[in-house]
């Protein structure tokens, strides 16, 4: 009897834990990556995706705190991959896309702040919400490259449209592009990345949440996509391109987060040396 309730006192716990608390502890993210790559001077790049506003713990509220906390880290760029509203998920108060655009507006880079759009973006509104955000200063690139320059020196965005929703063309998106030209790449779902061109120095994506739920030895339960499920979080395994995948911040279908909380991410991009 025992046993069976300090089991049941564990199960408690755990969901308590899942559902009520580690959904909204926002993390931010330090990574760094040294690449031959790059040729220019170091650049800091925020990455936020998955803000799907509106679900449980992830309300307008932590989109300030995530905004707060990503102009707090002085990115050079800011690239946000995508799902910037809910779709059916349990406990979801919807927010108009409006709302979240002026949330979103208050973040700051020199360099600015782009956007792709995610599958529940095309779900719920056909993609208006690109119209809101273009408002508010963030340019969203689907299937389209810019140029950049970082400290005088130039090198190339690039945003590719979503893969669920058959909106994704990278040919399209790359036909633009020197050569030669430094390449940072954004999408939102981490299944494009194998048919990025290797030259290319970073990439980041969203879509995954991580998995939401991910155990130990066995990483995340549930991946949707195409992409597999040792690509749900993290840098991707065994990928030519480095590529980042973030665990979001908000949750699609189940408010429920386990061993993957919510994040924003800094990457430090700098030239790799010859020792």
């Amino acid at each position: 009897m025992t046993v069976w309730r300090g089991l049941l006192l564990t199960l408690l716990a755990l969901a308590l834990w899942s559902f009520g608390i580690e959904p909204g502890w926002l993390q931010e993210r330090q990574l760094a990556l040294a690449s031959p790559r790059w040729p220019l001077p170091p650049l800091k790049i925020a990455v936020a995706a998955d803000w799907h506003v509106g679900a449980p713990h992830a309300g307008l509220d932590m989109v300030r705190q995530a905004v707060a906390q990503i102009n707090a880290g002085q990115p050079d760029l800011i690239l946000l991959p995508g799902d910037f509203v809910i779709q059916g998920v349990m406990g979801g108060t919807p927010v108009a896309g409006e709302e979240i655009a002026q949330a979103l507006g208050q973040l700051r880079a020199p360099l600015g702040v782009y956007a792709t759009l995610g599958n529940h973006d095309w779900w719920l509104d056909d993609g208006k919400i690109a119209a809101q955000l273009t408002q508010v200063g963030i340019t969203v690139l689907e299937n389209q490259a810019v140029p950049l320059h970082h400290q005088g020196q130039p090198f190339w965005l690039v945003g590719i449209g979503d893969d669920m929703t058959r909106h994704a063309a990278p040919q399209q998106a790359l036909a633009k592009v020197p050569a030669e030209a430094p390449l940072i790449a954004m999408m939102h779902d981490p299944a494009t990345a194998p048919e990025l061109p290797a030259r290319t120095t970073l990439a980041v994506a969203g879509h995954t949440h991580g998995g939401q739920v991910r155990l130990p030895l066995i990483g995340a339960l549930i991946t949707p996509g195409r992409a597999p499920r040792d690509h749900a979080y993290g840098w991707i395994p065994g990928q030519g391109v480095p590529t980042y995948v973030t665990a979001g911040i908000g949750t699609s279908i189940l408010p429920v987060r386990f061993n993957c909380p919510p994040e924003t991410a800094l990457i430090r991009l700098s030239a790799k040396t010859s020792s």
